[in-house]
């Protein structure tokens, strides 16, 4: 059996309430993907070049990325050939499954942290505006539910009410929040919050960091500078760097990506308000072009709609969710 049946099969008779979340998220970007695969299969029963050349609009349109959208299409053009496969329908499920696996082989794919013994650090970056606090606080909340004691660091200190929104949140959440005066050095602010952290014999330390310096080379220093001091009182921290990436801005998400990959060494992606965008392939742009796995989906408003991000229904929201 197919992916694409596979999926199907798997999800459309019962959904649990993450799948369930996934589907009424990903509700724009299948109108803007599975929909369209759908009119383009009744048209064109029998395949020729222009359904190809359609195909071909539709997945960059989805935001999937011209690198992945030719690939994509060498491969499923290749096994047509091969197999003698002309049916439109059969095509798009092969589409499907070429996407799954071009995500899968750019290496493992890990969703949840990776807990170490002793306090685990996580770096959080981002632009601004990217939902960059928010995310922070859904994580933390999700974390504490799970039963691990959490310290949110506010080293942004450059942006005009960054510390005071994670104050805010840390009210909310019942975890302490390491501050530094107004304009200080958020590498001073991020030693203190490991010091203290390894101290309380904290689980989680969560590091908010600038999302725009001056220039890249700032940013870079700035970053390598924390994560050098971090190490200094927990060794091998930071053991997480999280991007967050808003997804309705698109391939920006990527640039945004090499920027920061040059500044640390990320571990994961977090895309938020994926719920808003109809460009619901960048996921998959992500991973082809920079290997990194997204760790985390934001699917909604509520603290509950960060979802550990989980390819197949990922896929099955974006294919299947309505049908």
């Amino acid at each position: 059996m197919g992916l694409f049946k596979l999926l199907k099969e798997k999800f459309s008779k019962k959904q649990d309430q993450d799948t369930k979340t996934y589907v009424e998220g990903m509700n724009k970007s299948r109108e803007n993907f599975s929909s369209r695969l759908d009119s383009l299969s009744k048209k064109t029963k029998k395949v020729n070049q222009e359904y190809f050349e359609e195909l071909e609009e539709i997945l960059i349109e989805a935001d999937v990325g011209v690198n992945l959208t030719l690939k994509t299409i060498e491969e499923v053009t290749s096994e047509c050939k091969e197999k003698g496969i002309s049916d439109s329908e059969e095509i798009n499920e092969i589409v499907v499954e070429k996407l799954f696996q071009g995500y899968t082989e750019k290496g493992e794919v890990v969703t949840d942290v990776n807990f170490v013994n002793g306090t685990t650090v996580m770096l959080v970056c981002g632009v601004n505006g990217v939902g960059k606090t928010t995310t922070i606080a859904k994580l933390a909340n999700r974390y504490i539910k799970l039963g691990k004691k959490v310290m949110l660091c506010a080293a942004d200190t450059f942006r005009a009410g960054a510390v005071e929104q994670l104050k805010v949140w840390g009210d909310r959440l019942g975890c302490d929040v390491i501050v530094g005066k107004e304009n200080s050095d958020p590498a001073s602010v991020a030693f203190e919050g490991a010091r203290q952290a390894k101290e309380k014999d904290i689980d989680l330390l969560i590091v908010d960091t600038a999302g725009r310096l001056q220039n890249k080379v700032n940013l870079m220093n700035e970053l390598s500078k924390i994560s050098r001091v971090i190490a200094k009182e927990i060794p091998d921290a930071p053991h997480e760097a999280f991007l967050v990436i808003d997804g309705t801005t698109g391939q920006n998400g990527v640039v945004q990506a090499k920027q920061f990959l040059d500044c640390v060494k990320l571990t994961g992606i977090v895309i938020t308000k994926m719920d808003g965008t109809s460009k619901g392939g960048i996921i998959l742009a992500i991973r082809d072009e920079l290997g990194i796995p997204v760790r985390f989906i934001g699917l909604g408003e509520k603290m509950e709609d960060m979802e550990p991000f989980d390819l197949s229904k990922y896929l099955y929201g974006l294919c299947l969710g309505d049908k």
